[in-house]
């Protein structure tokens, strides 16, 4: 029999929680299982497509996780066959009376995974009791996780370390936070003891290509707030985004056989090439950090008939983004003036804006998070996001959603990692979120 002694050092305390040393490396075992069997499916969605979803192949992962609810016992658990959103909801286990004026809270991550690098036959390696050094990528030995460029890692000494095997990226991003969230629902059904309210569950497609929520359906998901399980570093609370916008400068000059072009030919692509120059002198991604914000060119194809250019205009400030655009427009000037006989036009297009507009009329969201983060263990850490999150747009469209760590490290990249410790730590945060509005929320309404 354990001594009083003992058994209080195999309790981990979860702010007002106990959660036993077994059920701890239960969650451990369980999310990185989750994880790794999430990553193996092929969800890459894909930039400059019509169709919605970009990729058929998201249904993969989408079905697998609408059976995976079901046979957990999640209630109205439904399958968009048409757009590719799943949703479910866990039902509150307070009594009505009690459960009146608990506002349902939603918990929302994305199942698509980024164009940019290669993201077919993922094999996911776990890097057990990590203790220090350069991690070697089997698949691809000069793939190279390094302590120098991710000093983060000693943080995580005696963790296991989860990347892919070199040859592609693991999809952490965001498949951690569908792991993390299914865990922390299971781990609830396991533990009736703790309150919640109505919680709601979505997995969305298409969030790396900026369409995530284009169809997303807020009024059936039913929640009165979200939390994005999308972010980056451990105890990561981002509540405000970049504003967002994204020009198209198309140059258009004329064509002809090179033999006989003389006096004749226009070649579009000088006109992109000075213009491109320009980014000089202009605040870009390498040059930036923090709160400033950047031009960034992005993506160009073209020939000597037509070039298209794209570009991002990022700043947390809405006047850094009125600047942005006149800088643009100047040097679309500059570029008309050098080459006259080149057409050349731009369009802008709002893309999201920052979100702490909306969250900061509801203080109590943000505020929650961080005494969640807080009982998990972690020192929360508000930063603001340099990019956007689903919850972005939908803190625009009424649902209020500030963003979440996951602890996945290194996105879009072949040398991804999350480590496996604070992947528990976001179950733990999502679990104390669910109990601390429940105790809060109820304990407002009883006085």
């Amino acid at each position: 029999m354990k001594t009083a002694v003992s058994l209080l050092i195999s309790i981990i305390l979860m702010g007002g929680i106990a959660m036993a040393q077994g059920d701890e490396e239960w969650v451990r075992e369980s999310v990185v299982e989750r994880l790794v069997r999430y990553a193996k499916i092929d969800t890459q969605s894909k930039e400059d497509v019509d169709e919605f979803p970009s990729t058929q192949k998201q249904f993969d992962l989408a079905r697998m996780l609408f059976k995976e609810m079901q046979d957990l016992g999640l209630q109205d658990v439904r399958l968009d066959e048409k757009r590719c959103y799943v949703y479910a909801t866990v039902s509150s286990n307070l009594a009505a009376e009690e459960a009146e004026g608990i506002p349902a809270i939603g918990f929302i991550a994305h199942m698509d995974t980024s164009s940019a690098v290669n993201a077919t036959n993922v094999q996911p390696v776990i890097h057990r009791n990590y203790q220090g050094g350069d991690i070697v990528l089997p698949g691809d030995p000069k793939q190279v996780i390094t302590v120098k460029h991710n000093p983060d890692l000693l943080d995580h000494i005696g963790s296991d370390i989860v990347t892919s095997d070199g040859t592609s990226l693991l999809g952490g991003d965001d498949k951690a936070g569908i792991a993390e969230i299914l865990t922390a629902v299971e781990y609830l059904l396991k533990h009736p003891e703790i309150k919640r309210g109505n919680l709601k569950i979505a997995f969305t497609p298409d969030e790396e290509v900026g369409k995530g929520t284009q169809y997303f359906d807020i009024d059936q998901f039913g929640a009165r707030y979200a939390y994005t399980i999308d972010g980056g570093r451990l105890g990561e609370i981002g509540d405000e985004t970049f504003n967002a916008k994204a020009a198209i400068v198309t140059f258009t000059g004329k064509n002809t056989h090179p033999g006989y072009a003389k006096n004749i030919m226009v070649n579009s692509m000088y006109a992109a090439a000075h213009f491109l120059s320009l980014f000089s002198e202009v605040a870009r991604p390498e040059t930036t950090e923090k709160r400033e914000g950047y031009l960034h060119p992005y993506d160009l194809v073209g020939n000597e008939e037509q070039t298209r250019l794209k570009i991002l205009l990022r700043d947390f400030e809405k006047p850094g983004m009125e600047l942005k655009a006149e800088r643009l427009e100047e040097m679309v000037a500059v570029t008309r003036a050098k080459f006259p006989k080149t057409s050349i036009k731009m369009e802008i297009r709002d893309s999201y804006s920052n979100m702490n507009e909306i969250l900061r009329l509801h203080p109590e969201v943000s505020l929650f998070a961080e005494q969640a983060v807080k009982q998990a263990g972690v020192k929360p850490v508000k930063k603001p996001v340099r990019g956007g999150t689903d919850g972005s747009r939908l803190s625009f469209m009424g649902l209020p959603t500030p963003n979440l760590f996951t602890g996945n490290r290194n996105p879009h990249s072949k040398i991804e990692w999350v480590s496996a410790d604070a992947m528990v730590k976001s179950v733990k945060t999502i679990v104390n979120l669910a109990r601390i509005w429940a105790e809060k929320q109820s304990a407002v309404g009883s006085q």
